[in-house]
């Protein structure tokens, strides 16, 4: 059966590359603020946020890949009910980290798999992160080394790279943390067949 993972994430293809797993890269299409608005307008949180837009890219993607699985995923940054997006620029990464800096804040990962359209599994997890109380000096040398990747990621790091240095304490899964709840998709597609063992 054709695996097909609607996303652009290179960290994402990277999880999966190194579990082993065969599978095509098609982004999806989907306007994410455009669907996002409702469902803010809606009062809908951060963890809801990310389970909609996982199923949303996966259903425009397995919409024009009929009888393949497709697997989308989503990772919203959520402070006390707050959902951050990919800050725009150095500015708003920096806006982003100070807000952030000496505060707990929590990511939900949301994965989910479809085929011909229709959505047949999903998962979400979340882990919480405590960011170290970051004097200005910090986090302008931390956007200094970070250089454009400040703009890949809501709240502007990447804990797999220096970003880790920004942290005192993190709980949850590393594959969360990463973008993609990796232990149950596998689990999922072993149950399909997809994966041998």
């Amino acid at each position: 059966m054709r695996l097909i993972l609607a996303s652009g994430s290179a960290t994402r293809a990277t999880l999966l590359k190194n579990a082993g797993v065969t599978f095509a890269t098609e982004p999806s299409r989907v306007d994410e603020r455009g669907l996002e608005a409702p469902l803010l307008a809606n009062g809908r949180g951060p963890d809801e946020i990310a389970v909609a837009l996982a199923e949303a890219k996966a259903i425009d993607v397995s919409g024009r890949e009929p009888d393949a699985l497709v697997i989308g995923a989503d990772q919203t940054l959520d402070l006390a009910g707050e959902r951050f997006t990919k800050p725009a620029n150095n500015a708003e990464a920096r806006e982003q980290l100070s807000r952030l800096s000496g505060k707990t804040h929590r990511l939900h990962s949301a994965v989910t798999v479809a085929e011909n359209g229709k959505v047949l599994w999903r998962h979400l997890d979340s882990a919480s992160l405590t960011m170290r109380a970051l004097e200005p000096a910090a986090i302008d040398a931390y956007l200094a080394a970070a250089g454009d990747r400040v703009t890949e990621s809501a709240g502007g790091y990447q804990v797999e790279g220096q970003g880790i240095r920004l942290f005192e304490k993190i709980a949850g899964d590393h594959f969360t943390i990463l973008g993609l709840p990796l232990i149950p998709l596998l689990d999922y597609l072993r149950t399909r067949g997809v994966l041998p063992w």
